[in-house]
């Protein structure tokens, strides 16, 4: 199988270690891509840099063509895009289509924004003014997870490009394979040989050499919290600006007066939705104890009905990532046995039309204490545990019970409890009557607590990308 190299410069470079590339639906190896070390590392860098001693000084209107551009060729390349997602995260067809349509939007939504994006400028007295203005890092780092590779390459890269940075960037060794096309079509859109660099290769070799190299200005990272504290230090030793998505055990707090009918298929597509392997996913269900047991028999029954396949095949569910995922949803779930109430699934999927893949079955937990593991760690699998509150004050004190602080629903038809919620509750994003916003583009998404700091996507997601100069002049 041949290799598929980095790209760096605009130009394919390729080593003598290999990474294999697994399609989760069957087990089998679907590619083979370069596996990056220092020397490529620094290759890609020095490219970036020399691109972005230029790219900089382009015109703002510039930058927004070469985004718009990018962002239409993405769009032609649609259905291949999608397929690819797909199948290499294990998602379902449709949402590999929705992913790249998403992608679509992160491009020409930065070409609008960074167009209308402006410093300040203000008297300070008499004889004094001052002028602010944003300015890029330079050569910014872009490590990105391997559930929404495309969205989250959208996400970050493109604002950084708008705001004139240069990028290099490394994909899970899990799913590198959009990453590479789309730096391909960077090429094609006509953006500078070095504006766009992708280094595929494991954490360990490429992910670490490119977070220690001094020649980087700016860190942006989505992964678990174990990963993201190494390249905090790593960013520390540098002093260099990070922004971390770390994760999250996001809750939906129904309270007894929620429409339930309008509540059930949003509560279960935002566990399910990836198979569960979402930062934002909905892994907790914390219900008022009136309307617990009508939710839960409505839950399960979707659960029950939920149609599990490959992801070409466009099922409801699609498998995990890896063996080595789905092995860490079996012990997360093994471990409820010691508290906790098994309603559905609570096992892998194997043999007949699952073969190798790596599939799990839809999970319904009841009766889960915070004092279990389910309860407060991530599990990252389509699993969902439920626990019951009496109170609002008790409600609040369970949404907030983890080390996490990402994504919060709140169903409820009373605007003052509603109020309450958003007030009170330590998240990033609080949703009222609905959960998740459809790739959210406009929306700045980002943690509290070990959700991780700094803000991606809407015009945060530009401020995140520069740094402000102040000049004070004296006439």
């Amino acid at each position: 199988m041949k290799q598929l190299p980095a790209l760096i410069d605009g130009k394919p470079v390729e080593t003598t270690a290999e990474v294999p590339v697994e399609d989760p639906s069957t087990g089998e190896v679907m590619a083979v891509t370069a596996d990056c070390g220092p020397g490529e590392i620094d290759l890609a860098v020095t490219a970036a840099q020399t691109a972005a001693a230029s790219w900089r000084r382009t015109a703002v209107a510039d930058r927004a063509r070469l985004l718009r551009r990018m962002s239409a060729l993405i769009e032609r390349d649609l259905d291949s895009l999608g397929r690819l997602e797909a199948q290499q995260t294990g998602k379902p067809l449709r949402q590999g289509l929705r992913d790249a349509e998403i992608t679509v939007r992160y491009f020409d939504f930065y070409a609008s924004a960074v167009e209308t994006f402006y410093g300040n400028s203000f008297p300070l007295n008499d004889t004094t003014s001052v002028q602010t203005m944003w300015e890029p890092h330079g050569v910014t780092a872009h490590i990105i997870p391997w559930n929404y590779p495309m969205q989250i390459l959208g996400r970050s890269v493109a604002p950084s490009l708008a705001m004139g940075n240069c990028v290099v960037l490394k994909p899970a060794e899990e799913a590198p394979l959009t990453a590479l096309k789309l730096a391909e079509l960077a090429l094609e859109a006509g953006f500078p040989p070095g504006a766009f660099n992708v280094v595929p290769g494991y954490g360990e070799s490429a992910g670490a050499a490119l977070t220690a190299h001094p020649g980087i200005g700016h860190i942006s990272f989505t992964g678990s919290v174990e990963v993201g504290k190494i390249i905090s230090h790593a960013a520390a030793d540098l002093l260099v600006p990070v922004i971390m998505e770390l994760g999250g055990k996001s809750p939906n707090l129904v309270f007894a007066d929620a429409d339930l009918d309008r509540a059930v298929p949003v509560i279960v597509n935002s566990i399910l939705q990836n198979g569960g392997q979402t930062c934002s996913a909905g892994s907790r269900l914390l219900v008022h104890e009136s309307i617990h047991d009508d939710l839960v028999a409505r839950i399960a029954e979707h659960f029950r009905g939920v149609r599990v396949g490959p992801a070409l095949g466009d099922p409801d569910l699609g498998p995990l990532i890896s063996g080595p995922q789905r092995d860490r949803v079996v012990s997360f779930v093994s471990e409820s046995g010691r508290g906790g109430d098994l309603l559905t699934g609570g096992e892998p999927l194997t043999g007949g039309g699952y073969g190798n893949g790596y599939f799990y079955a839809p999970t319904l937990i009841d009766n889960v204490t915070p004092d279990q593991r389910i309860f407060h760690e991530e599990v990252f699998g389509p699993v969902l545990a439920v626990t019951t509150f009496a109170t609002h004050d008790e409600a609040v004190e369970l949404a907030n019970g983890t080390d996490y602080g990402l994504v919060t629903g709140v169903w409820t038809t009373n605007v003052s409890t509603a109020q309450r919620m958003i007030r009170d509750i330590k998240a990033g994003q609080v949703f009222v009557n609905t959960y998740g916003a459809s790739g959210g583009v406009e929306l700045p998404f980002g943690g509290f607590k070990q959700s991780g700091y700094g803000r991606e996507k809407g015009a945060e997601g530009l401020r995140g990308f520069a740094q402000v100069k102040t000049a004070i002049i004296a006439s």
